[in-house]
Protein backbone atom coordinates (compact mmCIF):
# COMPACT_ATOMS: atom_id res chain seq x y z
CA UNK A 1 0.00 0.00 0.00
CA UNK A 2 1.36 3.43 -0.97
CA UNK A 3 2.34 5.82 1.80
CA UNK A 4 -0.13 8.67 2.16
CA UNK A 5 1.21 12.12 1.32
CA UNK A 6 0.67 14.77 3.98
CA UNK A 7 -0.95 18.07 3.01
CA UNK A 8 -1.01 21.18 5.17
CA UNK A 9 -4.04 23.43 4.58
CA UNK A 10 -3.39 27.04 5.59
CA UNK A 11 -6.83 28.66 5.52
CA UNK A 12 -8.70 30.85 8.02
CA UNK A 13 -12.19 30.33 6.55
CA UNK A 14 -13.53 27.28 8.38
CA UNK A 15 -16.05 26.25 5.72
CA UNK A 16 -13.41 26.19 2.99
CA UNK A 17 -11.01 24.40 5.30
CA UNK A 18 -13.57 21.72 6.14
CA UNK A 19 -14.40 21.27 2.44
CA UNK A 20 -10.74 20.89 1.45
CA UNK A 21 -10.11 18.46 4.30
CA UNK A 22 -13.02 16.24 3.24
CA UNK A 23 -11.94 16.23 -0.42
CA UNK A 24 -8.30 15.44 0.35
CA UNK A 25 -9.06 12.70 2.86
CA UNK A 26 -11.45 11.11 0.36
CA UNK A 27 -8.54 11.01 -2.08
CA UNK A 28 -6.19 9.24 0.33
CA UNK A 29 -4.18 12.21 1.63
CA UNK A 30 -3.28 12.84 5.26
CA UNK A 31 -4.37 16.34 6.22
CA UNK A 32 -3.17 18.82 8.83
CA UNK A 33 -4.66 22.28 9.23
CA UNK A 34 -3.55 25.75 10.26
CA UNK A 35 -5.71 28.87 10.51
CA UNK A 36 -2.94 31.48 11.00
CA UNK A 37 0.36 32.32 9.39
CA UNK A 38 2.43 31.91 12.56
CA UNK A 39 0.96 28.48 13.22
CA UNK A 40 1.47 27.55 9.56
CA UNK A 41 5.18 28.33 9.62
CA UNK A 42 5.62 26.31 12.82
CA UNK A 43 3.76 23.34 11.30
CA UNK A 44 5.81 23.49 8.09
CA UNK A 45 9.05 23.31 10.06
CA UNK A 46 7.86 20.67 12.52
CA UNK A 47 5.60 18.42 10.39
CA UNK A 48 7.40 18.77 7.02
CA UNK A 49 4.31 18.22 4.84
CA UNK A 50 4.54 17.00 1.26
CA UNK A 51 2.41 19.89 -0.02
CA UNK A 52 1.16 23.20 1.40
CA UNK A 53 -2.14 24.72 0.24
CA UNK A 54 -1.67 28.37 1.16
CA UNK A 55 -4.32 31.06 1.40
CA UNK A 56 -2.89 34.58 1.11
CA UNK A 57 -5.47 36.43 3.22
CA UNK A 58 -4.53 35.20 6.69
CA UNK A 59 -5.55 37.11 9.85
CA UNK A 60 -2.03 37.69 11.24
CA UNK A 61 0.59 37.38 8.47
CA UNK A 62 0.16 37.85 4.73
CA UNK A 63 0.54 34.55 2.89
CA UNK A 64 3.22 36.05 0.65
CA UNK A 65 5.43 36.60 3.69
CA UNK A 66 5.01 32.95 4.66
CA UNK A 67 5.90 31.94 1.13
CA UNK A 68 9.10 34.01 1.12
CA UNK A 69 10.18 32.75 4.55
CA UNK A 70 9.67 29.08 3.64
CA UNK A 71 11.53 29.48 0.33
CA UNK A 72 14.64 30.56 2.22
CA UNK A 73 15.24 26.94 3.26
CA UNK A 74 13.09 24.48 1.32
CA UNK A 75 11.52 23.81 -2.08
CA UNK A 76 8.55 21.82 -0.78
CA UNK A 77 5.49 22.24 -3.06
CA UNK A 78 3.35 25.28 -2.23
CA UNK A 79 0.08 25.80 -4.08
CA UNK A 80 -1.53 29.16 -3.44
CA UNK A 81 -5.33 29.17 -3.18
CA UNK A 82 -6.65 32.71 -3.08
CA UNK A 83 -9.59 34.95 -3.84
CA UNK A 84 -7.10 37.48 -5.23
CA UNK A 85 -7.66 37.20 -8.97
CA UNK A 86 -5.55 40.10 -10.24
CA UNK A 87 -2.68 39.18 -12.52
CA UNK A 88 -0.19 41.12 -10.38
CA UNK A 89 -1.12 38.99 -7.34
CA UNK A 90 -0.50 35.78 -9.25
CA UNK A 91 2.79 37.04 -10.66
CA UNK A 92 4.06 38.12 -7.24
CA UNK A 93 3.18 34.77 -5.65
CA UNK A 94 4.88 32.82 -8.45
CA UNK A 95 7.93 35.11 -8.34
CA UNK A 96 8.24 34.43 -4.61
CA UNK A 97 8.34 30.69 -5.26
CA UNK A 98 4.78 29.36 -5.40
CA UNK A 99 4.52 26.22 -7.52
CA UNK A 100 1.01 27.08 -8.66
CA UNK A 101 -1.82 29.55 -8.09
CA UNK A 102 -5.50 28.63 -7.98
CA UNK A 103 -8.20 31.29 -7.83
CA UNK A 104 -11.30 30.76 -5.67
CA UNK A 105 -13.77 29.31 -6.51
CA UNK A 106 -12.19 26.21 -8.06
CA UNK A 107 -13.15 22.64 -8.99
CA UNK A 108 -11.98 19.66 -6.97
CA UNK A 109 -10.63 17.84 -10.04
CA UNK A 110 -8.49 20.86 -10.93
CA UNK A 111 -7.19 21.12 -7.36
CA UNK A 112 -6.23 17.44 -7.18
CA UNK A 113 -4.51 17.59 -10.58
CA UNK A 114 -2.48 20.62 -9.56
CA UNK A 115 -1.43 18.95 -6.30
CA UNK A 116 -0.22 15.88 -8.21
CA UNK A 117 1.69 18.08 -10.65
CA UNK A 118 3.34 20.10 -7.87
CA UNK A 119 4.50 16.94 -6.12
CA UNK A 120 5.93 15.45 -9.29
CA UNK A 121 7.77 18.61 -10.29
CA UNK A 122 9.38 18.90 -6.88
CA UNK A 123 10.61 15.32 -6.86
CA UNK A 124 11.75 15.20 -10.48
CA UNK A 125 12.86 18.71 -11.45
CA UNK A 126 16.55 17.82 -11.20
CA UNK A 127 16.29 14.54 -13.10
CA UNK A 128 16.65 13.82 -16.79
CA UNK A 129 13.70 14.37 -19.09
CA UNK A 130 12.70 10.70 -19.23
CA UNK A 131 12.40 10.39 -15.45
CA UNK A 132 10.57 13.72 -15.21
CA UNK A 133 8.00 12.46 -17.72
CA UNK A 134 7.55 8.95 -16.31
CA UNK A 135 8.05 9.61 -12.59
CA UNK A 136 10.28 6.49 -12.45
CA UNK A 137 13.95 6.30 -11.40
CA UNK A 138 15.77 3.02 -12.03
CA UNK A 139 19.23 1.82 -11.05
CA UNK A 140 19.91 -1.90 -11.28
CA UNK A 141 17.21 -3.73 -9.31
CA UNK A 142 16.13 -0.51 -7.56
CA UNK A 143 13.06 1.42 -8.74
CA UNK A 144 11.76 4.66 -7.23
CA UNK A 145 8.17 5.35 -8.27
CA UNK A 146 7.62 9.02 -7.47
CA UNK A 147 3.94 8.98 -8.40
CA UNK A 148 3.09 5.96 -6.23
CA UNK A 149 5.41 7.09 -3.44
CA UNK A 150 6.99 3.62 -3.31
CA UNK A 151 10.36 1.93 -3.77
CA UNK A 152 10.80 -1.51 -5.30
CA UNK A 153 13.68 -4.00 -5.24
CA UNK A 154 13.53 -6.67 -7.93
CA UNK A 155 9.87 -5.75 -8.39
CA UNK A 156 9.00 -6.21 -4.71
CA UNK A 157 7.82 -3.36 -2.51
CA UNK A 158 10.64 -2.39 -0.14
CA UNK A 159 8.02 -1.20 2.39
CA UNK A 160 9.78 2.01 3.33
CA UNK A 161 8.36 4.35 5.95
CA UNK A 162 7.39 7.88 4.96
CA UNK A 163 10.69 9.34 6.19
CA UNK A 164 12.69 6.59 4.52
CA UNK A 165 10.94 7.26 1.22
CA UNK A 166 11.59 11.00 1.49
CA UNK A 167 15.31 10.38 1.97
CA UNK A 168 15.66 7.99 -0.95
CA UNK A 169 13.45 10.16 -3.17
CA UNK A 170 15.64 13.20 -2.49
CA UNK A 171 18.84 11.26 -3.18
CA UNK A 172 17.32 9.85 -6.37
CA UNK A 173 16.40 13.34 -7.50
CA UNK A 174 20.09 14.29 -7.37
CA UNK A 175 21.51 10.88 -8.36
CA UNK A 176 25.26 10.96 -8.77
CA UNK A 177 25.69 14.05 -6.58
CA UNK A 178 26.72 14.16 -2.94
CA UNK A 179 24.07 15.68 -0.65
CA UNK A 180 25.43 16.87 2.67
CA UNK A 181 23.91 15.73 5.94
CA UNK A 182 22.76 19.28 6.73
CA UNK A 183 21.13 19.71 3.31
CA UNK A 184 19.12 16.48 3.66
CA UNK A 185 18.07 17.32 7.21
CA UNK A 186 17.03 20.85 6.27
CA UNK A 187 15.01 19.70 3.25
CA UNK A 188 13.17 16.90 5.05
CA UNK A 189 12.93 17.97 8.70
CA UNK A 190 13.28 21.75 8.57
CA UNK A 191 16.03 24.18 9.59
CA UNK A 192 15.89 23.24 13.29
CA UNK A 193 17.10 19.70 12.47
CA UNK A 194 20.51 20.79 11.19
CA UNK A 195 23.36 19.02 12.93
CA UNK A 196 21.14 16.20 14.20
CA UNK A 197 22.78 13.51 12.08
CA UNK A 198 21.60 10.67 14.31
CA UNK A 199 18.05 10.73 12.92
CA UNK A 200 19.52 10.52 9.42
CA UNK A 201 21.88 7.63 10.29
CA UNK A 202 19.08 5.60 11.86
CA UNK A 203 16.84 6.03 8.83
CA UNK A 204 19.69 5.27 6.43
CA UNK A 205 20.53 2.06 8.28
CA UNK A 206 16.91 0.96 7.92
CA UNK A 207 16.85 1.90 4.24
CA UNK A 208 19.96 -0.13 3.51
CA UNK A 209 18.56 -3.17 5.28
CA UNK A 210 15.56 -2.97 2.97
CA UNK A 211 17.22 -2.24 -0.40
CA UNK A 212 20.79 -3.55 -0.24
CA UNK A 213 21.80 -7.21 -0.54
CA UNK A 214 24.74 -6.45 1.74
CA UNK A 215 24.21 -3.23 3.74
CA UNK A 216 27.92 -3.19 4.67
CA UNK A 217 28.81 -2.96 0.95
CA UNK A 218 26.05 -0.82 -0.57
CA UNK A 219 25.62 -0.52 -4.32
CA UNK A 220 22.82 2.05 -4.40
CA UNK A 221 23.43 4.65 -1.67
CA UNK A 222 27.02 5.49 -0.77
CA UNK A 223 28.36 7.31 2.29
CA UNK A 224 30.81 10.13 1.73
CA UNK A 225 32.40 10.00 5.17
CA UNK A 226 31.98 13.19 7.13
CA UNK A 227 30.04 14.82 4.29
CA UNK A 228 26.79 13.07 3.30
CA UNK A 229 25.24 10.51 0.97
CA UNK A 230 25.19 9.89 -2.78
CA UNK A 231 22.76 7.83 -4.87
CA UNK A 232 24.25 5.81 -7.70
CA UNK A 233 23.59 7.10 -11.23
CA UNK A 234 20.31 5.97 -12.79
CA UNK A 235 19.95 4.02 -16.00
Amino acid sequence: MAIKKKILIVEDERNICNFLTAVLKANNYDVIVSHTGAEAYHMITSHCPDVVLLDLGLPDIDGLSILSAVREWTQLPIVVISARAQERDKVEALDRGADDYITKPFGTSELLARIRTAIRHTYTCALDENVAQTGIFKAGDLTIDYDKHRVFIKGEDARLTQNEFKIIALLGKYAGKVLTYDYILKELWGPSARGNNQILRVNMANIRRKIEENPAEPKYIFTEVGVGYRMTQGE
